[in-house]
C-alpha cells in the first residue's frame, strides 16, 4: 500500500481517483504542529532550539495518518508546492518519525502545480527528497515572527496599556497606513486655475485646448492661483485674434499586455475590479485550485495560487496562441510567443504564474458549476492569461499647439486614439488613484499646420490640490511588494490581523488607522525605530530568501537579529510611563490637537480654561486628560471629537417599490439594521440586522431591499433534493438545509453566496465542542483491577485509574504510551497522596461533622432545637458557589476542609 499525504480533504478525494486503488490519500488539514503560544518555545540561549506541539485537532489528523502508514511500504508527501507546503511535509515526517511510524518506510516528496490527472501522474513519476533549504527558510521565518511577537508584545502591554500585539511585518504595514494618514492631515490644499478654450476648425469640427503660455511665458501649475489672475488671462484670450495651428506632434505608441497573475497582482486586480478582500480572493482561488466536478471527474480549474513567478508552461502558451488565432484572428496573434520573467530577486521560478489549467475551458462553460465570486475570479484569471499572449495595442497620440497672431498666447490640445486594440479587446488592467491623463481617449479632428481656427467660449476652471489618497487593499499590497516587505502569500493574513486587532478599519474600501494603531506605531517608531524601518524589514526578507537559496545559514540570520533586538528590548525595561507619554504626545499631538487656524490654543482645557490637554495612560488604555488633575477632572476618549460615531440614529433610504412603505437604516442597542415601515399597533415592522460584511455607510436602497428579501432560496441540494435557504437570524447570517443550520463566516456574504458554496459548507464537519476530558484509548487492565485509561485533558494528556490521575511526561508520545509506563506513574501519584479525587465531607471532615452533631444534641437537650428559618446575611447567595468549591455538602450542611492537590491534566481542571 502507498500512502499519500495532502493538505485538504477535497484534494485528497480528487487525487485518490487519479492514482487508483493502490494508493490511500489522507489529509493533514494544513499544519500539524506549531510553536506553543507561550514563552520558551524558541530558546535563543540554546542555539534557537524550537519546541513544537501537536494541538488537539491536529492530533486527530496525525492519528489518521499514523494508522494509514502502519501497513504501507511507501509514503508520498504531496503538500502544496511552496515553502509552507515543504514545511508541512517536514512536520509530518518528523512527527511520524518520533512515533516510530517510519520503520522500513520509503518517504518521498511530490509536488504538482495543478490538480489535473496528467500533472499529478507526472509528479508521482518524479518524486524527490524534502528540500532542507526551504524548510530552514521556514524555520528562520517562524522563529523570527515568534521572537518579535512574544518579545515585543509584552513590552507593549506593560508600557502601552490597551495595545494588542506587534509583529515583524504587521507593524511595518501599520506604519505605512499611519504615515499616509499623517500626510493627509498635514496636507495644505492650494488653489489653482486653468483656462480652457473651445475652437472650431475650418471644416466646422470643435475641440477644446488649454492655455499653456501667457505673455510669452510658460505657465506653471500655480501661476494662476486666484480668480482675478484667471479672469485676467481669460480677458487676454478674448482680446487676442487670428488663432492658428502652430505645431502638430503625432506619434504612435505601443502598449504591451500585462504578464499573467502572481499572487500579489491577483489580489490587487481582484480588489480593484471585483471588490474582493485579499483574504477572500485567496480563499476563492484555493477552491478553484482544488477543483470542481466536471463530467463525473473533479478537475482543478487554475494552477497553484501562491506564486511570485510570471512564466507559464510551453503547453499553456501553445494553447493560448491557438485560442487567440481561432477566436480573434491572426492580427491579434504576435509573431512569437511572449516570454515573461519575474523581476523578484528570489521568485519561486519553479512555480508558474496563476493561469487556467485548460484555456479551452471558457468561463461560460463552467458558469453552471461555480458561484458568483468563483466565476468572476476564474474569468479574471482566464482573460488575463489569454491577453498576456495577444498582440500589443497601437495608440496614436496627438498634441496640437495653437498660437495667436503675436505668438505670446499658446494653447495645447491633446488627443489619443486606439489605432489597433490588440489585447485591449479582451483585458485592461485597472489602476489605483491614477492621475487623469490629459486627452486620453479623446479624438481630435483632422488639422494642418497654419490652419486658421475660430475661437469659441473661454472657460476659467477652479481647482484645488488633493492630499495623497489612503491605501486600498490593492495599493497597500502593491506598496509592500515594491518595498520588498513580507511575501505575497502572507499579505492577506497581515491585512486581516490589522483589522482584527482594531488597529485599522476599512472605510469605502480604504484603510483608516484607528487611534490605537497610531499609538502603537508612535511607540514603536520612538523606541524601536530600526525594527519598523522599511529597508530593515526588506533586508531581512532578502536574508530569508538567501536561506532558501542555500546562500546563508539560517541560524546565523537569527543570531545576528537577536543580538541587537534583545539589547533594544532590554533598553526599554527602565523606560518610565512619563517618558512614553512625552514621546507619544510629541508624535501624536498634531493629530489629536489640530490647529483650526483661529489662533486659539487647541490644547487648552475646555472645562477649567487653564489646564493643558495631553495624552494620559490608564488601566484600560490611553485617553486625553487635563494637566490640572485632580482639581480638573476633564477627560475624553483618545479620538478626535469629529471621529465620534457620526452616523445618524436613523437614515431614510427610500420607499419600498412594492408596498411604498418607507425603508430606514437604524441603529439599536445591538447594532445597525434596516426596517420596512413603522408597523402598527398589532404587528411590528420587518427588521433585518446588517451582517458584519456590510458597513452602515455602504447601505443604500438596493442593498436594503435585498436584505429585507431574506431569507432567499439558493436551490435544491444535489443529494437530498431539499431546498437550501440563506438568511439572517438572531445569531447572524446562516444557511439552512432541512433542520440543519450552518453559520456563515466573515468571508461568506449572505447576499451573494451560491448553491455550490452552500453545499460545501454543509458538508464540512461541525466544530467540535469541548466536553471535558476525551478518552484517547484504554491502555489495559490494572494489576489491582479496573482499567487504565489515557485521556486528553485541558492541559495535556494524562492517565487515570480508580480516581488517581497522573500527567503523561512531556517527552513521551501519547500515541506510543503504554500500560507498562502508566502503572509506575499512577503508583507514584498514589504514594504521594496526589491525583486522587476525594469526596467532600470525607476523611478530615469527619471530626467537624461529629462536632456539629454533638452541638445539635446539646441544643435539643436545652429545648432550643426548633425548625425555624435563619435569616440569611447579605451576600449569602454569593457565598454558595464558594462554599461548594470548598467542599460544602448541600444535603448534610457539612464542610470539607481538605484542599486537594491534583495533576494539571486531571478532569477536574477541565
Amino acid at each position: 500500500m502507498k500512502v499519500v499525504v495532502v493538505e485538504s480533504p477535497a484534494k485528497a478525494k480528487t487525487i485518490n481517483k487519479y492514482l487508483g486503488s493502490d494508493y490511500k490519500v489522507v489529509a493533514s488539514y494544513g499544519h500539524v504542529r506549531d510553536l506553543p503560544a507561550k514563552d520558551g518555545s524558541v530558546l535563543p540561549d540554546a542555539d534557537f532550539a524550537m519546541s513544537w506541539e501537536v494541538d488537539g485537532k491536529s492530533e486527530k489528523h496525525m492519528k489518521t495518518i499514523f494508522e494509514a502508514v502502519r501497513d504501507a511500504d511507501h509514503l508520498f508527501l504531496a503538500t502544496d508546492p511552496d515553502r509552507e507546503g515543504e514545511a508541512i511535509s517536514w512536520h509530518v515526517r518528523e512527527v511520524l518519525s518520533s512515533r516510530r511510524g517510519l520503520k522500513h518506510l520509503d518517504v518521498k516528496r511530490v509536488v504538482f502545480n495543478e490538480v489535473t490527472k496528467n500533472a499529478v501522474l507526472e509528479a508521482f513519476s518524479r518524486p524527490r527528497e524534502i528540500d532542507r533549504e526551504l524548510v530552514e527558510a521556514y524555520l528562520a521565518r517562524r522563529a523570527l515572527d515568534y521572537l518579535v511577537g512574544f518579545t515585543l508584545s509584552p513590552v507593549l502591554w506593560r508600557k502601552l496599556p490597551g495595545s494588542r500585539s506587534a509583529g515583524r511585518v504587521q507593524s511595518v504595514a501599520l506604519r505605512l497606513i499611519c504615515e499616509r494618514e499623517s500626510e493627509i492631515e498635514a496636507f495644505k490644499s492650494r488653489e489653482y486655475w486653468t483656462i480652457e478654450v473651445e475652437f472650431k476648425t475650418e471644416a466646422g469640427q470643435t475641440f477644446t485646448a488649454r492655455l499653456t503660455h501667457l505673455d510669452g511665458k510658460r505657465l506653471d501649475r500655480f501661476d494662476l492661483d486666484t480668480e482675478a489672475k484667471a479672469r485676467a488671462a481669460a480677458d487676454a484670450i478674448l482680446r487676442a485674434t487670428a488663432f492658428t495651428v502652430a505645431e502638430i506632434d503625432s506619434r504612435q505608441v505601443r502598449r504591451n499586455p500585462f504578464p499573467p497573475f502572481t499572487t500579489s497582482t491577483l489580489q490587487q486586480e481582484a480588489s480593484r475590479k471585483l471588490g474582493l478582500a485579499a483574504s477572500r480572493t485567496m480563499q476563492i482561488a484555493q477552491r478553484l485550485y482544488e477543483g470542481i466536478e466536471l463530467a463525473g471527474e473533479t478537475v482543478g480549474l487554475i494552477t497553484y495560487m501562491r506564486t511570485d513567478g510570471v512564466a507559464i508552461s510551453a503547453e499553456a502558451i501553445a494553447a493560448a496562441r491557438h485560442l487567440i488565432g481561432s477566436d480573434f484572428g491572426p492580427r491579434y496573434l504576435p509573431d512569437a510567443p511572449r516570454v515573461y520573467r519575474s523581476p523578484a530577486k528570489n521568485a519561486q521560478e519553479a512555480h508558474e504564474a496563476i493561469r487556467p489549467t485548460d484555456l479551452t475551458r471558457k468561463p461560460a462553460e463552467v458558469a453552471g458549476h461555480l458561484d458568483r465570486d468563483q466565476l468572476r475570479l476564474y474569468e479574471l484569471i482566464w482573460k488575463r492569461t489569454l491577453a498576456s499572449q495577444m498582440a500589443s495595442a497601437l495608440l496614436e497620440q496627438v498634441a496640437v499647439d495653437i498660437a495667436d497672431a503675436t505668438a505670446r498666447l499658446r494653447l495645447r490640445a491633446n488627443g489619443s486614439v486606439v489605432v489597433f486594440d490588440g489585447f485591449l479587446a479582451l483585458y485592461q488592467e485597472d489602476r489605483d488613484d491614477a492621475a487623469e491623463e490629459e486627452g486620453e481617449g479623446t479624438r481630435l479632428p483632422a488639422m494642418r499646420k497654419a490652419e486658421r481656427l475660430a475661437r469659441g467660449e473661454v472657460l476659467p476652471n477652479q481647482h484645488f490640490t488633493q492630499p495623497p489618497p489612503r491605501y486600498t487593499e490593492a495599493s497597500l499590497v502593491k506598496k509592500l511588494e515594491e518595498l520588498g516587505i513580507g511575501r505575497p502569500s502572507t499579505y492577506a493574513s497581515i491585512l486581516q490581523v490589522l483589522q482584527d486587532r482594531d488597529y485599522v478599519r476599512l472605510e469605502k474600501r480604504r484603510f483608516v488607522p484607528e487611534d490605537r494603531g497610531r499609538l502603537v506605531t508612535a511607540f514603536l517608531t520612538s523606541f524601536f525605530e530600526r525594527y519598523v524601518q522599511y529597508n530593515f524589514t526588506a533586508d531581512l526578507e532578502n536574508q530569508l530568501d538567501d536561506v532558501s537559496g542555500g546562500r546563508i545559514d539560517w541560524k546565523e540570520v537569527l543570531r545576528n537579529f537577536w543580538r541587537d533586538f534583545s539589547i533594544a528590548v532590554d533598553g526599554t525595561k527602565e523606560l518610565t510611563i512619563t517618558q512614553v507619554l512625552s514621546a507619544l504626545d510629541a508624535a501624536l499631538g498634531p493629530h489629536f490637537f489640530p490647529n483650526d487656524g483661529s489662533g486659539a490654543d487647541p490644547r487648552l482645557c475646555p472645562v477649567c480654561g487653564a489646564g493643558r490637554l495631553s495624552l494620559k495612560l490608564g488601566k484600560f488604555g490611553a485617553f486625553i486628560g487635563c494637566s490640572n488633575y485632580p482639581n480638573c477632572r476633564h477627560t475624553r476618549p483618545l479620538a478626535l471629537e469629529s471621529d465620534a460615531d457620526a452616523a445618524a440614529p436613523e437614515t431614510a433610504l427610500g420607499p419600498d417599490p412594492a408596498s411604498r412603505l418607507a425603508i430606514t437604516l437604524k441603529k439599536g442597542p445591538y447594532g445597525h439594521y434596516v426596517q420596512l415601515g413603522d408597523g402598527n399597533g398589532e404587528s411590528k415592522p420587518k427588521r433585518v440586522a446588517l451582517p458584519r460584511s456590510i458597513k452602515p455607510a455602504d447601505v443604500d436602497l438596493v442593498t436594503a431591499l435585498r436584505l429585507l428579501a431574506l431569507p432567499r432560496e439558493l436551490g435544491r441540494h444535489p443529494e437530498t433534493g431539499e431546498t437550501i435557504v440563506a438568511g439572517i437570524g438572531r445569531f447572524g447570517a446562516y444557511i439552512k438545509h432541512g433542520a440543519t443550520f450552518k453559520s456563515l463566516g466573515a468571508d461568506d456574504d449572505v447576499l451573494t453566496i451560491g448553491l455550490n458554496r452552500a453545499v460545501v459548507l454543509l458538508a464540512e464537519p461541525a466544530p467540535e465542542r469541548r466536553r471535558g476530558p476525551q478518552l484517547l484509548r484504554e491502555l489495559g487492565a490494572h494489576p489491582k483491577g479496573g482499567t487504565v485509561g489515557l485521556y486528553q485533558g485541558r492541559y495535556g494528556p494524562y492517565v487515570s485509574h480508580d480516581g488517581v490521575f497522573a500527567s503523561v511526561p512531556r517527552n513521551s508520545d501519547p500515541a506510543m504510551f503504554s500500560l507498562e509506563e502508566a502503572i509506575p506513574l499512577l503508583a507514584g501519584q498514589r504514594d504521594k497522596g496526589k491525583g486522587r479525587r476525594r469526596k467532600a465531607g470525607s476523611a478530615k471532615a469527619a471530626p467537624r461533622k461529629a462536632a456539629n452533631t454533638a452541638g445539635a444534641r446539646d441544643r435539643v437537650a436545652s429545648g432550643i432545637a426548633k425548625k425555624t428559618e435563619v435569616p440569611k446575611k447579605a451576600g449569602a447567595a454569593k457565598k454558595t458557589g464558594a462554599a461548594k468549591r470548598a467542599g460544602t455538602s448541600k444535603k448534610t450542611g457539612t464542610t470539607g476542609s481538605v484542599r486537594q492537590s491534583r495533576p494539571r491534566s486531571s478532569p477536574q481542571s477541565d
